[in-house]
């Protein structure tokens, strides 16, 4: 696997998806509305779950409704993310690699990224994540060079910004929904909010 590259939306959103439930493991799934072959590059994320990440039954129906959105808007779900909620820990757990194992028989480049609670301070220098790859039928640590974010300062200062204005409120994940179905999982309101954010009007991306 070759270089992967996250977009501003999708660091954006999971960085308040896991500022929404700072006590909580928080997970979700990566995608890409990129062609086949080539570097990785995660577009969007789609959050999941904040609470009994190892449940199956939802997780599936999580995945199969993101599944048929995706082809429904030429996206494809490249991999996963998880926050754990002891913050010193970002190592995956059984559940994660179980889940991003799922995503690779369908994707063999899948990623499984990690964020490190310990890092996620607005200003922390560096992104708060660490990727892994799937190598010899397990899930080992890659190259943090290989990972990129493009114009990580203008991203770091925007999800900072959302999250001083409270923006993580807006953020809905799969169990909200499941709690309250006329949520939107896909977050077009958040989307919209970031793109006018890090749009070149702005001084931004």
């Amino acid at each position: 696997m070759g270089e992967v590259e996250l977009s501003c939306r999708a660091y954006v959103k999971m960085y308040l998806h896991a500022c929404l439930f700072p006590r909580c493991s928080i997970n979700g799934l990566l995608l890409s509305s990129s062609p086949a072959g080539g570097p990785v590059c995660v577009t969007d994320c789609v959050p999941l779950l904040h609470s009994h990440l190892s449940l199956a039954p939802i997780t599936q129906l999580a995945l199969t409704q993101v599944d048929v959105w995706c082809s429904q808007t030429q996206q494809r779900i490249v991999g996963y993310y998880q926050a754990n909620a002891c913050v010193s820990d970002s190592n995956p757990t059984p559940c994660a690699m179980k889940i991003a194992d799922k995503i690779f028989e369908q994707f063999d480049n899948a990623v499984l990224l990690m964020l490190d609670g310990s890092k996620m301070s607005s200003d922390y220098r560096v992104p708060p994540i660490v990727m892994y790859e799937r190598k010899d039928s397990k899930w080992l640590l890659k190259d943090k060079h290989t990972i990129m974010l493009r114009q990580w300062e203008e991203t770091r200062a925007i999800a900072g910004q959302m999250l001083e204005l409270g923006d993580q409120a807006l953020l809905v994940d799969f169990d909200s929904h499941l709690d309250d179905i006329t949520k939107d999982w896909t977050n077009q309101k958040l989307n919209t909010k970031i793109a006018e954010l890090a749009s070149p009007a702005n001084g931004n991306i």
